[in-house]
Parts: structure tokens; C-alpha cells; sequence
């Protein structure tokens, strides 16, 4: 169990550093700090997803409460103002925070009395419940909780304006629409009450925007109404925040369901041996959400990071093993690429899904090479071959168009049989970032992971050929070719690969982690002894607590903390900051070359602890490349987590 006490929650620079999330499988989430402060603009008790997964908006930012009890009376709230002034006198009262299962709870006490509060979603609907109990007291306690409400995309921050909110009592609470075509929202209690009221909430400050280099860092909400009622030892009142007019207001039965499905992910993931950490599990459930399509009514998708990523071909790809076929779900992980192979266009994966909901973006070369792995990594899993046999025609559509070239100059070079990509102003590969016309590490030409996962995809066609009887010949002709080819990325002077061949600028020497992929998928296009030597170059240079370094401290460009305005992060992002996610191939390929299982599961322990921080439960995105590491970017990323768990299982004893 995740659990602080007041070592952490009376501290607020400590609790507020920390935050939560709960998510409802269609995209929505409520996410906040353990100290109870709004600090992003992406916090609040109800972000709904309105055209699921994506339609991202805040409808209820927080709930602040007040409790009456043995005749004194307790703010329980904490906020941040933009005068600088904080109000804290809730962490005064907030004794306990733990985790049960992904439900963050906080335990209040002052006096005898001991209330508890809870925050959970309903699975499949945007409906979050706030639940109080009263555990101990020696008399009744009156609590009333004041409803700070939005309706805004959760990219963006409201300040006030003449926006006339209707706030109507209806059967158990309030329906708000607070401008003309907003979405209603319900909040609702089935034994307490509710008063309107309308009041802006002006000036919070949202402290983290700030650290993120933005310039709204100052929002405003809308007092609504305040709802409540009388607890007395033993008692519960349940708050609903809903887009639906009636969902189910039993607080102790929604909270059943919600710790029932919880426990049947733990028990399936049991199932497997070894079974994954179970709070690894439940971390990775949150990644995973419906996206139905015209070809696929019950597709999945995972969301990339929370709170603002959408979901992302590439992180998708990447995550998929470890989020469902090492938690023992392969029927999530055959709905996702039966999902992604209705997006495949002119052999491509899509990149990305807008929150906006215009058509995916295509911008990216290793998606693709990437949903090769996934697939084959499920049927290693499943033996399914009827999937494989469905998919197979894709994968062959995906190879022709690569080979005689495809969008952004995608093509196999003839010459060498390596995959090149890009154009001037594009960004293609994983290491992505772009502010404005400035793409930060273009990588134009032959990038070296890109041709390791080409190499691994053609062998996996190979096999898949061979195992259902197709011909094969033409995947091994083009697999020899890009084998081959490969040889040209070795540099004997260095010592290891180069990143990227044939360039606008020539040849690109820089010591980056990409070249572990060549090592770490299960078809290596090198020989024992140059896989060695780079998981030792990659261990040396590269390697921190938490994941890999994105360029060699060595080398003039590296930056060794993500911070400052977007674009000296951006400028970052892929220049130093360490990624959680890669800690997984590089697990794997130490255990490749090394074959010692105990000592490649000793570098994810550190990753274990890290659950206890920042996103708590989860795994951070990114790290600074300087020590202490301090983590940073979203505090709950799928491939962070997925990779964790994939390591975690192969590196099982026995």
C-alpha cells in the first residue's frame, strides 16, 4: 500500500509535489495534489471525455469543504492565490493519505473525530463520486463541501467573464450549465443536501503552469452552490459529479464496483507467473480506453500521459505488451490492433489523434515498424493465428509501400537496404520535439532505431510468412539487404553505432540511447560482441536510476534539466532528459548479452520507488539527465509504466 502520513501531508512544498489520478476508461480523469491545491490547469474532480477518448473538458475543479464538529468549525480546503497568499488549514487536519488501489483517500482528524474522503470514477461513464466517512467521533459533524465548477477544454484556463450560469435544483442536487451549449453537469448527493449559489472564485494560481514556462498561470471558477449534510460515527454522504442527469448515487455500492473491477484486474494479472506488481497493474489500466471506430465499434487505444497527451500510434505500439499481454489481458491487446490496422494509410500508422477530433496525423516512421513488434509479441503470447492471418495483408500493404516509398520521403534506399525518412521541417522519429519552424533533432536520413525496428519487422514477416504458409522469400531478401545495410551504422573508432546515416549533414555521431533497440528486439541486426559493447557504452554514458539519458553528458548540446519556458524545455526534451520508457529495452538488452537475470531486474528497483512520487502509483515521462533525476513532464506515462512492467516480468527468476 501507497501511504503517507504527516511526514508528507502536513508539508505542503512535499504535498503538493505529489498527485493523484483516477480515470474511467473512456478518456476522463479527475487528477489533483495529495495538499488538496490546484496546481495545473489540467487538475480537477471531473475532466469528462465528451467525444471519448478525446473532448477533454473540466467541468468540476475541486470541492472545497468545511466541517462543523463539537461546536468549532474546520476548513479542510487548501488553495494557492495569485497574491501569493496560501490558504493551507486543511493540511493542519489531514493526517493519512494512502492509496486503495488507484482511489486516493485522505483521513482528516481533529479532535476525537476521524473523516475520511475518497475520490474514484465510474468505469465507462464520466461520473466521479466524492465520498465522506465518518470513522470515529463522539458527536455528529456537519459537513458542507462549496462546488468550484468550469466548462473548458482541459488545455486551456477561464478567467472571469459574462458568462450567466443556470444553476437549477432538480431530484437530489443541481444541474449547472454555465454558459449557453455547455455541457450540464449533476452534482447530486442522495442524503445530503444542496444550495445554489453563484459566486467567481477569482486568482488561483496555478503554481506548476508557471514552472512549465506558460503564461496563464492564473484561473478563475465559479462558485455554484454548496452541498452537505450531517454525519454522524459510522455514517457516509456521497457527492456525484456527472454529465448523465441520473447515475447511481449509492456511494457504498458504486465504490464496490469500483473495487471489485480493480481486484478482477489483480486476480487475472495473478494468474500469470510471476504475477506483475499489482499496483504496476492498475497503474496500467488507466493508459487503456474504448475508441470505437466505423471498423471497430469496440476498439482501444491508449492514452500516451496524463493529463494532456491523447493517444499516440507510437506510444501505443510501444506500450501494448506491457500494458495487456503482461497483466494477462490479450484480448485488450488483439482490439487494439485490430483498431490501429482500420488507421493504416499508404502503409502508415497514425501518430497522433487531436483532442480537436480532425483526422489522425501520419508524421511518424517507427509507429509502424512498431505495431510489427507489437503483433508479434501477442502472438508469441496467445498463438492466435486467426488474428495474425487477418492482420497479415496489412503488414504486407505496410512493407510494399515502405519499399517503393510512402509520405515524408519514407523509402527503402535500394543501395543499402535501409529504411531513410524525412523531410526539412519535419519531425519523424520518437525524438520529436518542434516549437514552431525549429524541429529540435531532425534526424533526417537513415536514423539507426528506425532500421533496427525495419530489420526486426522483415524477419518477423519471415516467420509470420512461414507459419502460415505464405511466401517468404521476399521478407528475407529485403531482411538480408537491411542486415547487411545495418553493418554501415558500427563505428570501430567510437566504439558503437552511430545514430543516424546519411544526413542533410553527413553522418550523425552523437552517443544517443536509440541505438539499444538494435540490441534489445528480439531480431538483432548485430553481431554478440557489438551488442555488448553497446549495452556497456549506453550503461557508462547514459544510464541513470530511472531510464536512459537522451544524449551523452559529453556531448555541447546536452541540456541536464528540463526546465524554464517551452522552448528551452522543448530544447531538452531530447537533449539530456532522461526517459523512463527506455529503461525497458535497455533491461532487455542487458539481459541479452549478459544472461543474468537478478542483475538486470536490479536497475527497475529504483523505478518501483519512484511510485511513491510525483504521480503517485504511476511512472513518470521524464526525468532531468542531472542527478537527483527530479522527474518531470506527465507524472503518469503508459510507456513508462508498460515498459516497467514487460522488464519486470522477463527478468523473473527461473
Amino acid at each position: 500500500m501507497i501511504e503517507f502520513g504527516r511526514e508528507v501531508c502536513a508539508h505542503l512544498p512535499i504535498a503538493e509535489r505529489r498527485e493523484w489520478l483516477v480515470t474511467n476508461g473512456i478518456g476522463g480523469y479527475a487528477m489533483g495534489t495529495v495538499a488538496g491545491l490546484l496546481t495545473r490547469r489540467y487538475h480537477g474532480l471531473l475532466v469528462a471525455a465528451l467525444q471519448p477518448p478525446l473532448g477533454r473538458t473540466l467541468l468540476l475543479a475541486k470541492l472545497d469543504e468545511d466541517a462543523k464538529y463539537g461546536g468549532a468549525q474546520f476548513s479542510l480546503a487548501a488553495n494557492r492565490w495569485a497574491d501569493a497568499t496560501v490558504e493551507q488549514e486543511g493540511l493542519c487536519y489531514l493526517e493519512r493519505f494512502h492509496l486503495e488501489g488507484t482511489t486516493p483517500v485522505w483521513s482528516y482528524a481533529f479532535g476525537d473525530a476521524l473523516l475520511e474522503k475518497r475520490v474514484w470514477m465510474q468505469q465507462g461513464a464520466n461520473t466521479t463520486y466524492v465520498r465522506y466517512d465518518l470513522r470515529r467521533g463522539s458527536a455528529p459533524l456537519e459537513l458542507y463541501a462549496k462546488a468550484l465548477v468550469d466548462c473548458r477544454d482541459h488545455h486551456q484556463t477561464t478567467i472571469l467573464n459574462d458568462w450567466k450560469p443556470e444553476i437549477r435544483p432538480v431530484a437530489n442536487g443541481l444541474r449547472v450549465q454555465v454558459h449557453e451549449g455547455a455541457q450540464p453537469l449533476y452534482l447530486l448527493t442522495a442524503r445530503g443536501q444542496a444550495w445554489p449559489d453563484f459566486t467567481w472564485y477569482e486568482d488561483f494560481y496555478l503554481s506548476l503552469e508557471e514552472l512549465r514556462g506558460q503564461n496563464d498561470v492564473v484561473e478563475d471558477h465559479i462558485h455554484v452552490g454548496v452541498l452537505g449534510g450531517t454525519l454522524r460515527p459510522g455514517e457516509s454522504l456521497t457527492i456525484v459529479a456527472s454529465t448523465e442527469p441520473d447515475p447511481a448515487l449509492d456511494g457504498e455500492r458504486a465504490y464496490t464496483e469500483r473495487r471489485r473491477y480493480e481486484r478482477d484486474l489483480i486476480a487475472r494479472a495473478a494468474r500469470l507467473s510471476p504475477p506483475p506488481p499489482a499496483q504496476l497493474v492498475l497503474a496500467a489500466d488507466q493508459f487503456i480506453v474504448q475508441r470505437a471506430s466505423p471498423g471497430e465499434p469496440d476498439g482501444c487505444t491508449v492514452i500516451a500521459g496524463y493529463p494532456w497527451f491523447s493517444d499516440w500510434g507510437r506510444d501505443t505500439m510501444i506500450s501494448l505488451s506491457g500494458l495487456t499481454l503482461c497483466t494477462g489481458r490479450p484480448k485488450i491487446a488483439a482490439r487494439i490492433l485490430r483498431t490501429y490496422a482500420h488507421f493504416v494509410d499508404q502503409g502508415m500508422l497514425p501518430n497522433r489523434f487531436p483532442d480537436e477530433g480532425e483526422q489522425p496525423e501520419y508524421n511518424t516512421v517507427d509507429a509502424t515498424l512498431w505495431y510489427f513488434e507489437a503483433l508479434r509479441a501477442y502472438h508469441q503470447a496467445t498463438g492466435d493465428d486467426d488474428l495474425v492471418r487477418e492482420l497479415f495483408p496489412v503488414l504486407r500493404e505496410i512493407v510494399d509501400w515502405h519499399e517503393r516509398g510512402t509520405r515524408y520521403n519514407i523509402h527503402v534506399d535500394p543501395a543499402d537496404g535501409l529504411l531513410y525518412a524525412g523531410e526539412e521541417g519535419l519531425q519523424l522519429t520518437w525524438m520529436d520535439a518542434k516549437i514552431g519552424g525549429w524541429v529540435v533533432t531532425p534526424r533526417i536520413g537513415k536514423p539507426v532505431e528506425v532500421n533496427a525496428l525495419w530489420y526486426n519487422a522483415l524477419c518477423i514477416m519471415a516467420a509470420l510468412a512461414r507459419h502460415l504458409g505464405e511466401d517468404a522469400a521476399r521478407f528475407e531478401r529485403l531482411a538480408s539487404s537491411a542486415r547487411a545495410g545495418f553493418a554501415r551504422f558500427w563505428n570501430e573508432a567510437l566504439g558503437y553505432c552511430l545514430d543516424v546515416l546519411d544526413g542533410p549533414e553527413g553522418d550523425d555521431a552523437a552517443l544517443r540511447p536509440n541505438q539499444i533497440l538494435a540490441v534489445s528486439l528480439p531480431h538483432s541486426p548485430l553481431e554478440p560482441a557489438r551488442q555488448r559493447a553497446i549495452v556497456d557504452v549506453c550503461a557508462r554514458h547514459l544510464l541513470t536510476s530511472y531510464g536512459l539519458r537522451s544524449l551523452a553528458p559529453s556531448h555541447p548540446d546536452y541540456k541536464g534539466q528540463y526546465r524554464g519556458d517551452l522552448k528551452e524545455r522543448d530544447g531538452a526534451y531530447h537533449q539530456g532528459t532522461v526517459w523512463g520508457w527506455l529503461i525497458g529495452p535497455f533491461v532487455s538488452a542487458h539481459l541479452r548479452v549478459y544472461g543474468d537475470p537478478e542483475r538486470a531486474r536490479s536497475y527497475l528497483r529504483p523505478l518501483l520507488q519512484h511510485l511513491v512520487d510525483h504521480g503517485v502509483g504511476s511512472v513518470s515521462e521524464i526525468f532531468d539527465g542531472d542527478p537527483p533525476f527530479e522527474p518531470n513532464g506527465c507524472p503518469a506515462q503508459a510507456w513508462s509504466v508498460a515498459e516497467l512492467i514487460r522488464a519486470w516480468q522477463d527478468t523473473a527468476p527461473g
